[in-house]
């Protein structure tokens, strides 16, 4: 695609803070929807903070030659629901044995290449993993877009909220494709987040107006919680400037009690102890080895939309697998949770055609600072869930489309690539996974388990399917095989290095028995004529001719 930022491009500076505030909305969703699936909602600001450090030092690592921004990785869910049994300090733990894996893949991969990655997944199995990745997202994305904010009907169906999200794809849409106006092409989720915004607060208004629940798409607690108490006093400095409380000072408080009980969301946690380090790199170690197929999967994507290749070129894996890795243990020690590459960063890329690494530069920047301003934190928990569903709508069929838009260099005629994307779609849509029980209790009954997403686990099928296929069409009875084995073959034939087709292989097979007719050396008329006219138009041959 045609880039308007290339990425070394210098974007003027209001365009690049505009920008910047574009990614951010883009990723917000998801970044602070981890620390509220694990209990842990009050940890949103850490999350914000640990995604802005882990972006950084990605971006060091990989020496600003990759565009992406790094945020809360669902991958680690289980895993982080686990660690909270050993406090904040089971989680820095598990982020440092899922980071360490990161670290020790890149060390193999400086000394074998990255070839081998290339041939254990191919496009026929990275297309369908990046389809797959925008595919799995799509429930996610349709439950947000029929549901609005209010605490009193949260998770119901609202065709109010469904309205807001609609407008809000529009709004993006059109931005989008608009001819006109190049900023709006530039910026459409700022305008689509606006206006489906302002008429989620419209019906909000009437609704708090008229006391209907049902137009009550904004929830404004976070708002009046940040500036009140419970008691109706003022909050005081806090209301304006706060620091997160992210892992590292959580972790410190652990040591200095000597017990977990500062974990709201497991009030049962225990101090860490060397069971629960093993425990924990049980739940975080598999997970991180899985997660490196989709950290190549997100590369390769972004690679195609930028024009660049990011795994064999510039920066190279090994370089992006140290950043995705080193930041992701430095996000969750400043923040609350590992980090990975986020999709939703890369559907803004490819929508906007921005693809300048100082606006993710600056994102980073942006998210550190206002994880400490607590009213902007405040107002951007108030983004209803159907406008961030109508956002989601574009950004994770971009995804999905990216990985589609691969197809064209796979040949679906064959069987191989066709069992092979199958497998991967179907096993990854249908949400299958892997899980590996590693505590059982007194009565037999699995309590611990290993989970293995549905989409590392489509990839890893994918994979397997496709080694399996390549071994049976490598064990096919071939021309050098047959030589091997005995069976005549015309001498020309085997001879030819290149392959022939079949009017030549008949030409060769009726010349080879000719020759081996004639090759009797017995005189006959035939023969002794054949070598007299050869003879003579020699001789007849003039210097230059000969």
């Amino acid at each position: 695609m045609k880039l308007v930022y290339d990425i070394n491009d210098k974007p003027p500076f209001g365009k690049l803070i505009v920008l910047a505030i574009q990614q951010l909305l883009a990723i917000l969703a998801a970044t602070i929807a981890v620390p509220t699936i694990i209990g842990l909602p009050a940890q949103i600001p850490a999350s914000i903070l640990g995604a802005g450090v882990g972006t950084l030092v990605y971006l060091l690592f990989t020496r600003g030659k990759s565009p992406v921004f790094l945020g809360s990785s669902f991958a680690f869910l289980t895993a982080l629901g686990g660690a909270l049994a050993f406090g904040y300090l089971g989680i820095i733990l598990g982020a440092i044995f899922a980071g360490l894996v990161y670290v020790i893949l890149a060390i193999v991969i400086h000394f074998a290449g990255t070839k081998w990655v290339s041939k254990l997944m191919p496009p026929v199995i990275i297309g369908p993993t990046v389809a797959l990745i925008g595919l799995s997202l799509a429930g996610s994305a349709m439950g947000d877009l029929v549901k609005a904010s209010a605490a009193s009907i949260n998770g119901s169906y609202n065709l109010i909220a469904l309205l807001c999200g609609l407008v809000t794809f529009f709004t993006v849409v059109i931005c989008s494709t608009q001819k006109r106006f190049k900023t709006m092409k530039l910026i459409p989720f700022i305008i689509g987040i606006g206006f489906g915004y302002a008429l989620a607060a419209i019906f909000s208004a009437f609704g708090h107006a008229f006391d209907v629940d049902y137009l009550k798409i904004i929830n404004f607690s976070p708002i009046v919680n940040n500036f009140v108490n419970s008691d109706g006093t003022f909050v005081g400095v806090t209301a304006f400037l706060n620091y997160p409380d992210f892992a590292l000072i959580e972790g410190i408080k652990e040591l200095i009690t000597g017990e977990a009980g500062t974990v709201s969301a497991n009030p049962d946690a225990v101090l860490l102890n060397g069971a629960g380090v093993a425990e924990v790199a049980l739940a975080f170690i598999p997970v991180a080895l899985v997660v490196f197929a989709e950290h190549i999967a997100d590369h390769k994507n972004l690679g195609s939309i930028i024009g660049r290749d990011l795994v064999e070129g510039e920066p190279g894996l090994k370089r992006t697998l140290l950043g995705d890795g080193v930041g992701s243990i430095l996000g969750t020690i400043f923040g609350i949770c590992p980090n990975t590459t986020y999709g939703e960063s890369v559907g803004c890329v490819a929508i906007t055609g921005n693809a300048s690494v100082r606006t993710i530069l600056v994102t980073a920047c942006m998210c550190i600072v206002l994880s400490f301003l607590s009213p902007i934190m405040s107002i951007l928990e108030t983004i209803p869930s159907c406008v961030m569903g109508g956002v989601c709508l574009t950004l994770y069929g971009f995804i999905a489309v990216s990985g589609l838009k691969m197809f064209k260099d796979i040949d679906l005629g064959e069987n191989k690539n066709l069992f092979v994307v199958s497998a991967i779609l179907i096993a990854g849509i249908g949400g299958l996974s892997i899980q590996i029980p590693y505590a059982i209790d007194g009565n037999g009954l699995v309590t611990k388990a290993i989970t293995v997403t549905s989409i590392a686990t489509a990839l890893i099928l994918g994979i397997v399917t496709y080694a399996v296929l390549n071994r049976i069409e490598k064990g096919k009875l071939g021309v050098d095989e047959e030589v091997a084995s005995g069976d005549s073959l015309p001498a020309a034939a085997v001879s030819a290095t290149v392959p022939l087709g079949e009017e030549e292989k008949a030409e060769a097979n009726e010349a080879t028995t000719e020759s081996e007719e004639c090759e009797c050396n017995c005189g006959c008329a035939e023969h002794s004529a054949a070598e007299e006219a050869s003879a003579e138009e020699s001789a007849s041959e003039t210097p230059e001719e000969k």
